[in-house]
């Protein structure tokens, strides 16, 4: 292990070599350009030993990692807003077919009107399609966290593709240090991918992708949901193998800092979480019992480990830089969906912003915060959702 300095772009593509990826198919389009240019590169000198396919669209870019899963190859792409909504076929296929497929999907806002700055929109827009989704926080956790999704995604008890997201600019093309494992160093933890069902092969030719009827197709619909569900427990394993090999921890599903005797908990997912650990800190200095709990995985959704925590705080403060249209924030709706059964149900406060790369800073987020603190000691919840400096309707 030696420490690099790279953009989080560049630490992406460098996860691909040192999971020794086989295949990588992938289309520019700003802010995820930069990781398969870099591969490109890297496989032009030599360091980069699979094979790098140009493609005239980020639907080709799909497709051509499901023919190259389709044969047992480790794949591998990235793509940014637009360009993962112009895969969404693919991305059902990918998941329907049971492949484990990994992208790293630069978080940006999906234009009209235009912008390329940050937000999570793309994705959430996929959490339906049956992949893994991953939010990370820092260019360190990106690079590994795309290595663990590979074991993760190639577990039989899983068999089902990754979404690795990052901020776009906010991580993206941002300098930071990164613990850099040679492909040496990963095959102690990542062997070889060996499907375990069929794969395609010339030489032992099988059909698939036929109709299903349905008296059928309910099933395949079932061990897909089975397949997403299992993954929270092998997650575990996975971060509890790596941890004890490179000592590399995030936390797990969620990141929790300084939760254990909070009354009122943030969170929210991306980079805007590392920096809510600063105002978590002043906020504790100020005589607040608040803490940090950032979502790191939303598909599966940690239901376990936010039950754990509704069962002891006052409220939720949840964040969200994207939204349900009509329902406002996803994660906070995940969390209202979670609690609804339990016996002691805290008080959960919806907040939409930072979107389009609108900044948050440490203030931002302690007003929010202490929006929420209000909101329990007075016992006005105020209305659904709040748009954190943002419009009045």
């Amino acid at each position: 292990m030696k420490t690099e300095l790279m953009s989080a772009n560049y630490a992406a593509a460098r996860s691909a070599v040192s999971a020794r990826v086989e295949v990588v198919a992938a289309y520019p389009i700003t802010p995820a350009t930069t990781v398969p240019e870099q591969i490109a590169l890297l496989n032009e000198k030599g360091i980069f030993k699979g094979q790098f396919i140009r493609v005239e669209s980020e639907h080709s870019a799909m497709f051509a990692c499901i023919g190259a899963s389709s044969t047992g190859a480790r794949a591998f792409t990235a793509t940014s807003s637009n360009g993962l909504l112009l895969m969404d076929e693919g991305l059902h296929w990918a998941s329907a077919a049971r492949l484990p497929i990994v992208i790293n999907n630069v978080n940006r806002s999906v234009s009209p009107s235009w912008n390329i700055h940050v937000s999570h929109d793309d994705a959430y827009s996929k959490r339906d399609t049956g992949w893994i989704q991953f939010y990370v926080a820092s260019v360190d956790e990106l690079y590994h966290t795309i290595i663990q999704s590979y074991k993760l995604a190639e577990d039989e008890r899983v068999l089902m593709p990754v979404m690795v997201n990052s901020d776009g600019f906010v991580l993206s093309h941002t300098l930071s240090t990164f613990d850099y494992l040679e492909p040496e160093e990963v095959d102690k933890f990542l062997p070889p991918y060996s499907p375990p069902h069929w794969v395609m092969d010339p030489k032992n030719p099988v059909s698939h992708g036929n109709i299903v009827f349905p008296e059928s197709y309910q099933e395949f619909r079932y061990m897909m949901h089975e397949g997403t569900h299992n993954a929270a427990k092998v997650y575990e394993e996975v971060e509890k193998d790596y941890k004890k090999l490179f000592g590399k921890y995030f936390g797990g599903p969620i990141d929790c800092y300084m939760c254990d005797d909070a009354e009122v908990v943030f969170t929210s997912q991306g980079s805007m979480g590392a920096e809510a650990k600063d105002a978590i800190t002043e906020l504790r200095e100020e005589g607040y019992k608040v803490g940090n709990a950032r979502m790191r995985m939303i598909r599966p959704f940690p239901a376990k480990e936010i039950k754990e925590l509704g069962s002891r705080v006052k409220a939720f403060a949840s964040f969200d830089r994207g939204l349900s249209y009509g329902f406002g924030g996803p994660v906070a709706n995940d969390i209202r969906s979670t609690l609804y059964h339990s016996k002691h149900r805290p008080i959960i406060k919806s907040y939409i912003g930072g979107l389009g790369g609108r900044d948050m800073t440490v203030s931002d987020i302690k007003e929010v915060i202490l929006d929420t603190v209000k909101a329990v000691e007075s016992g006005e919840l105020g209305p659904e959702e709040t748009w954190h400096d943002l419009m009045e309707w």
